[in-house]
């Protein structure tokens, strides 16, 4: 009932949730002051604005005087243009009130203006004239001009510094002094600043911009005040000077005050740059570090106060509080100095603690290393997508091989060329490629020529010949049927190859421990039975590594573990072991070496070579070996490249079947020159799969 009530509510008010809103009142004020640009405003609310800008100016000077660093204040360049359009607007209404009613009395303009033009012309309109012109130039010449380069000099340094920052913070990362979400936060803060600067540069237009428009405004409505007041009101010229200026200097001065304070603030800011905490308490820590040079001020002082025709007292007086200061402050780092020296007598700080010698000697499972110019992969955003990558990588190796692939570190190498890349295993170099950020990798899958423009190379992966072209090409490398990539797919395929032919050393005893751990409830009892009695989890851990060195995928723990079970009733043989499991699996072999076409295409072996093979097993147990002279060997060999080429001329890629007592033999060979060739023995086709053979060797 409550929740009807409540729905109820919002459908019958559907205004009142929206005036809830911040950024709706914040437009409504931004059409507000766009409207007083058109619309003539009464004196009211002129007096209104007035001292909304004044207040408004204010409060921002004030609140940069309290933040620690710039950045805190990052939407200075937003509220600067809306406290520019609120002078410029007011200074737009007041302009039409002093031009349409300047010959009713000074305070056509409002009340504001006319306490303004009272209180610093003090009766003459060319004083006001004067130090409105004054204040202009302190604000046009000095505040605003210096504030500005400063700007544009900050944003500059900080721009040109942001390379060796991010390498600076890579470098953090790679030794251990900061984790990968403190780096995060490290490289978001440095494109903040980055942002900052660069907007703060744009920002210091805006506020020479207004220094300008006021002291264009205010001469244009001096000298059309003057013109309207003689021609049209038939005032004498002096009477009309005196009114229409001191009204038009009292409406400068009232919009030229704030902006001082806003010039002002945005100069603090942009010098703010290497200073942290509040402004007061960081200059009053770095003036007084020097007491020397408060004595020496107020001995300055006190001779100048005994200078005859000099004023004594005003001088006699800073004198004294500047030596007394002096004396305050050098006590007190006298003072610390002896706490500090106690400190010291008591006993040194305990020694930071060595790092301990395990953290040396811990290797990189998987690494990346970067040159200096492919540091953008990993500080933008293709480098969330490279992250993303390998997360999708690690997930789809346990999906497809049960394998959990260990995490990937990524550092930079300074002694890498700028656009090289190298993959390590263990911490061993086990691939390396270039790259081009900002381009595209284009192959032709027929194996053709490309003929887009660009610069020839060789894919990492499987040396293909390929071509980085600039990202405007890629509709056109698509029309033509080319494989497109980008920079972090290329190194993603390069690890995701290197890690499936490594995966058998990746494979750790830990990791094999994790394996059986993550087993649910109903399979622990096979593990209870199976290990430690029958085979321990270092031999199973030789049977997965022999599994995943042909690429057959471990994810059925619990059939494995059966297959095991089975084979050591006969055998404690780890490689008999493995051809058993490998039998079991052999619904799996058969479906994962299946064609489109829905067939295994094979080449079979002849029976020679089985006979030969057979005879060549010599030694019993686990000293069985294959002695085949080196003669013969070549002859295999030979003849399995003229097949296997002849097939491939032909786009079939078979499995070699031989019989059950010879495979892993033949395998041995065959791994050394063509490692991407699959072994099947004939107890590894599932009698339900459909075969074709295609050859014999």
């Amino acid at each position: 009932m409550t929740d009807q009530t409540s729905a109820t509510a919002e459908t019958t008010d559907p205004f009142g949730n929206l005036f809830k809103r911040g950024e709706v009142w914040l437009g409504i004020g931004l059409l507000a002051i766009l409207t007083a640009l058109i619309i003539p405003l009464p004196p009211f609310l002129i007096d209104i604005g007035l001292s909304i800008s004044i207040t408004f100016s204010v409060l921002i000077l004030m609140t940069v005087l309290f933040i620690s660093k710039p950045l805190d204040f990052s939407s200075f360049p937003t509220v600067l243009l809306i406290a520019t359009l609120i002078r410029l607007s007011l200074n737009l209404g007041t302009t039409r009130l002093v031009l349409t009613h300047g010959n009713d009395g000074t305070d056509a303009a409002g009340h504001v203006v006319q306490s303004f033009a009272n209180l610093v012309m003090g009766g003459d309109f060319i004083i006001g004239v004067i130090v409105f012109g004054i204040l202009t130039l302190v604000n046009f010449v000095v505040i605003t001009k210096g504030s500005g380069r400063i700007a544009e000099v900050a944003a500059r340094f900080t721009l040109d510094g942001m390379p060796g920052k991010q390498m600076a913070i890579d470098a953090d990362l790679s030794s251990g002094l900061i984790n990968e979400e403190q780096a995060r936060k490290r490289r978001k803060d440095l494109e903040d600043e980055s942002n900052f600067f660069g907007s703060m540069d744009g920002a210091a237009k805006f506020v020479r911009g207004d220094a300008v428009a006021g002291l264009t405004i205010t001469f244009i409505n001096g000298i059309g005040g003057i013109v309207i007041g003689t021609f049209r009101h038939g005032m004498p010229i002096l009477q009309a000077a005196d009114t229409y200026v001191r009204l038009t200097v009292g409406d400068g001065l009232v919009t030229q005050i704030p902006a001082l304070l806003v010039s002002v603030g945005a100069g603090l800011l942009v010098t703010k740059t290497n200073v942290s905490g509040s402004t007061d308490k960081a200059l009053f820590k770095q003036l007084s570090g020097y007491p020397m040079a408060l004595g020496m001020s107020s001995a300055m002082l006190c001779t100048l106060a005994l200078l005859p025709g000099m004023p004594f007292i005003p001088f006699a007086i800073l004198g004294g509080v500047s030596g007394f200061a002096a004396y305050s402050m050098s006590r007190k780092n006298n003072e610390a100095k002896m706490e500090q020296a106690k400190t010291d007598a008591k006993g040194k700080p305990a020694a930071v603690a060595e790092e301990p010698i395990a953290k040396a000697l811990s290797i990189d499972m998987i690494r990346l290393e970067l040159g200096y110019a492919l540091l953008s992969l990993i500080n933008s955003e293709a480098g969330q997508r490279l992250t993303d990558q390998i997360k999708h990588l690690r997930k789809q190796l346990a999906g497809d091989m049960g394998f959990i692939m260990p995490a990937v570190r990524i550092q930079d190498n300074l002694q890498l060329p700028p656009n090289a890349y190298v993959l390590r295993i263990k911490e061993i170099e086990a691939g390396r490629g270039e790259l081009r950020p900002g381009m595209l990798l284009v192959m032709d899958p027929r194996g053709q020529q490309i003929t887009l423009p660009g610069e020839a190379t060789q894919e990492p992966t499987f040396g293909l010949a390929a071509t980085w072209i600039d990202p405007t090409y890629r509709e056109e490398a698509l029309f033509k049927g080319y494989t497109v990539v980008d920079p972090p797919t290329v190194v993603t395929t390069h690890l995701t190859e290197l890690v499936k032919d490594n995966m058998a050393e990746l494979l750790s005893y830990a990791e094999t421990q994790k394996l059986l751990d993550e087993l649910s409830k109903e399979q622990q009892k096979l593990v209870a039975d199976v290990i430690p009695t029958q085979i321990t989890i270092s031999g199973l851990q030789r049977v997965l590594q022999n599994l995943l060195a042909e690429r057959i995928s471990v994810r059925d723990l619990p059939t494995i573990l059966e297959g095991i079970s089975e084979a050591t009733a006969v055998t404690r043989n780890l490689s008999a072991i493995s051809e058993h499991v490998r039998t079991r699996l052999s619904r799996q072999i058969s479906d994962s070496n299946t064609n489109e076409m829905g067939y295994i295409p094979m080449v079979t072996l002849s029976p020679e070579w089985e006979l030969a093979f057979a005879e060549s097993i010599i030694g019993d147990g686990d000293a069985k070996h294959l002695a085949m002279p080196p003669t013969r060997l070549q002859q295999f060999i030979a003849s399995i490249r003229q097949t296997y080429d002849r097939l491939a001329q032909m786009g079939e890629s078979p499995v070699l079947l031989t019989s059950p007592a010879i495979r892993s033999y033949v395998r041995s060979v065959v791994e050394r020159f063509r490692p991407s060739t699959t072994v099947l023995s004939q107890n590894e086709i599932h009698p339900k799969a459909k075969i074709k053979t295609l050859g014999q060797i």
